[in-house]
């Protein structure tokens, strides 16, 4: 996995030291993400699985997809399916992915580059990697992270962004011993490019072996760090974190993050993404595709998308033969 690096560190902002007063967050749990398969069969992490939704608010559910070598023929993606009533962000480290909506919007990104797709009120997609990459294989690492919408956003228009790699900020921790690319929300002054519904930061930091980040952070946003590679630890207590865990915090103003002296030679840094946003405080009703309010939207959600009025497959993606807006999930029902 690429880290985040520049060619000339003195060219990049820094973030402020923290004041002496700064408040450090504690650690409140570490949990490990299980390992599973999404869409057609590509790896993926369970970022979030066993930790408390109201400990993740305004996040829903996040996959580290990959790291992984896929040999010619292997890589996979998923079907068109649809979404109603959150954001998914996905950002990709290495490789490449495509993505198609019912809504216009689409593209390909690849190393640092992020789709922010707004589901809103409903909307079809399809995610897969492009045929150059099915057909010679490689490496792909990426993450995909669901941002809920509050009540009142629920239903808006669905609209994609496409931001590319350098769109995002990228600075520096006062000794370097840091790299920053902030993808959304503010940080230490400086802004991402992403555009959010929900207040929120979405960092990827790249920390060398024995450095510190002390991370200024909005003291009314929760805080999550999620280890990508690496190893090192985590809050004032130093609490030690790896590969494909989750830590998150209690209150305060500054998050801690340290680099182990020893990395092994395939992860010689230690690569996290931070998260935080300001909780929506609102119930969650989620099955699958769908996250409202009440489990009447859901199943609301499941009758809609059957009728079709969540859009259609654009006629460029439907294959000879075929009936427009089938997913797979035409039999599928809400949980009781």
């Amino acid at each position: 996995m690429p880290a985040v690096t520049v060619e000339d560190t003195t060219t990049l902002a820094r973030i402020p030291v923290p004041a002496p007063t700064a408040v450090r967050r504690r650690v409140r749990s570490v949990t490990t993400a299980p390992s599973g398969f999404e869409g057609e069969g590509f790896p993926v992490r369970r970022a979030f699985a066993g930790v408390d939704m109201t400990a993740l608010d305004p996040f829903i559910h996040m996959d580290q997809m990959g790291e992984v070598e896929y040999a010619p023929g292997e890589p996979k993606g998923t079907s068109w399916h649809p979404h109603r009533g959150f954001e998914t962000v996905t950002y990709i480290m290495d490789g490449e992915f495509e993505h198609a909506d019912s809504h216009g919007g689409g593209g390909s990104i690849t190393n640092g580059d992020t789709q922010w797709m707004t589901a809103g009120g409903g909307v079809l997609h399809i995610e897969r990697p492009p045929e150059a990459l099915v057909v010679s294989g490689g490496l792909f690492h990426g993450l995909q992270l669901w941002v809920n919408l509050p009540r009142a956003q629920k239903w808006v228009e669905p609209r994609y962004q496409d931001l590319r790699a350098d769109q995002s900020v990228l600075l520096a921790s006062p000794d370097a011993g840091a790299f920053l690319r902030v993808i959304a929300g503010d940080v230490g002054g400086h802004t991402g490019p992403g555009s959010t519904y929900t207040p929120m930061a979405m960092v990827h930091a790249t920390i060398a072996p024995g450095a510190t980040l002390d991370l200024p952070w909005r003291p009314d946003f929760n805080a999550l760090v999620y280890v990508l590679s690496g190893n090192g630890s985590v809050g004032i207590d130093g609490h030690p974190v790896t590969t494909g865990q989750l830590a998150v915090f209690g209150p305060g103003d500054t998050i801690t993050v340290h680099g182990a002296q020893h990395q092994d030679s395939r992860t010689p840094s230690l690569d996290v993404v931070v998260l935080g946003g300001r909780p929506i405080r609102e119930p969650i009703a989620m099955y699958g595709p769908f996250v409202m309010n009440t489990r009447q939207e859901v199943v609301d959600a499941f009758t809609d998308f059957q009728a079709g009025r969540l859009g259609s497959i654009p006629a460029s993606y439907v294959p000879h033969g075929s009936v427009r807006g089938e997913s797979g999930l035409d039999d599928a029902t809400p949980a009781r």
